[in-house]
This record gives structure tokens, sequence and C-alpha cells, in this order.
């Protein structure tokens, strides 16, 4: 019974294919995410046509920070919008990228500061997207405050950001990465995350793991994910399993 706690369905032109597969593989539960507020409203229809919370599927809304020149409004109206709403769980992704800086750092710490205090005001949960931004995505955490349920989604620091994160309450989500054979750093993070503060995802379809590399990635394929992190961590898989299912329906607030 694997959960996974990130993934974007709708890129891969087939989401209810998607899901389906993922059941057949024993993943029970997967949180859709949105990037803006059109992907964000495509993320919860899809929730909502194949059965919602009672189905295990639930959606955040965001504005990742690739888009953040467009500006927060439509985003932030639509998590006004859908207060309370049991199906969306989180404000995300959002945060600072500066790997590809397709919007400038001014605008996207603007655009990553306003969702935090949406989060925060509206009690959800924050899914951080951080690339080559550490001291930033820290800097406006620290202004803004940090929302209780704070989640570094995709994580690719090593042990250092690994315990900074985690000394700021955060949760520590771990993606196919997690796998690649460069990426030795990263499983000495995932190895010392205290298991309450432990998730996987697939982030699909991007970042599948071996031995899938170089495909579209799937969300039946976050057991992959699960294995290598409790290799890492020298651990039954069973183990964490049960701490991510548990992990993250207490993050994201799952029935």
């Amino acid at each position: 019974m694997w959960t996974d706690s990130h993934c974007h369905v709708l890129d891969d032109g087939d989401p209810a294919g998607s899901v389906a597969r993922a059941r057949d593989a024993g993943v029970a539960r997967m949180v859709l995410v949105g990037t803006d507020a059109d992907e964000s409203s495509r993320a919860l229809d899809v929730v909502r046509r194949l059965g919602g919370p009672e189905a295990g599927l639930w959606a955040t809304v965001g504005l990742h920070p690739h888009d953040a020149s467009t500006g927060t409004g439509p985003v932030l109206a639509l998590l006004e919008e859908l207060a309370g709403d049991p199906a969306v769980v989180a404000v995300g992704e959002c945060g600072l990228d500066y790997h590809y800086e397709h919007s400038p750092r001014p605008i996207q710490r603007r655009a990553f500061a306003e969702q935090i205090a949406a989060c925060r005001r509206l009690g959800l949960a924050l899914v951080v997207h951080s690339r080559e931004a550490w001291p930033d995505t820290w800097d406006v955490l620290g202004s803004e405050g940090v929302p209780e349920r704070t989640v570094f989604h995709c994580f690719t620091g090593g042990p250092a950001e690994a315990r900074r994160c985690l000394d700021l309450g955060a949760y520590l989500s771990f993606s196919g990465i997690v796998t690649f054979r460069n990426a030795g750093e990263v499983r000495e993070a995932a190895a010392l995350c205290p298991a309450e503060r432990l998730l996987i995802e697939t982030d699909a379809p991007f970042l599948a793991p071996v031995p899938h590399r170089g495909r579209p990635n799937e969300p039946a394929w976050v057991a992959l994910v699960g294995e290598r992190v409790a290799s890492a961590r020298d651990v039954a898989t069973s183990v964490v399993e049960e701490a991510t299912w548990a992990t993250t329906e207490r993050v994201f607030g799952l029935s």
C-alpha cells in the first residue's frame, strides 16, 4: 500500500490510465500537483472524475517558480475559491528555481512569499520546489514563517541541506533521483531523515527511477523509490512503505 506524494499525471495524456496502472501496482493513494491555476484546476477535475479522496486521490494548487512572472493572482483566487475542499490538500508546488531561471529571481521570491502567506492563512500544507536556491529558499521561509506542514519535494540536497530543512521542522520527499548512480549524497540524506519526516514520490512523468530511467515516469513505479530509500536506510522495504504511508497521511491530512 504505497502513496505517491507528488505526481503530474496530466502530462502523459492518459491520467486515468496512469492512475489505473498505479492501483494495479499497489499504489493506493496519489497527490496530483498543480503548477499554475489552469493545471491545478485540471488536476482537481481529474481527482473528482476518478473518485476523489474516497478513491485515494487529492490535488494541490500552486504556481511553479518557472511561471512566477505570470503572477500569483489566478492561483490565489483559486485557493480562496476552493478553501475547505477536502480534495485540495496543499499549496504548491511553489518555490525557487535558479537552475533555469525562467522567471527573474526577485519575482520568484515574491511569488513564493505570497503562496507561503496563503498557505498559512488557509491552514494547508506547503509543497516546496528548490533547485540550486537553498539560501534564498531558507531566507524566504524564514521571513514569512515556515508553515507547520512544509514538504521539500524531490529533495536533491545532501546531509547538510537535509539537516537545515529538518531543523526548520520540514519534511523531505525523495524521488527517483535516489536510485541514480551519482546520487550518493541524496541517499545519505534519505538515510538520516527521521521516519516521521520521510515521504516518497515519483514526480511523474519526470525522473523515472532505475531501471526505467529515460522513459516517462509513472506513479506505478513509486515502490522502486521506496526500495532504494529502504536500502539506504538499511531497513526492510515494508518499513519505508509503512512509514511513508503514515507520514504522507499526517502531512496532507489524508483521510
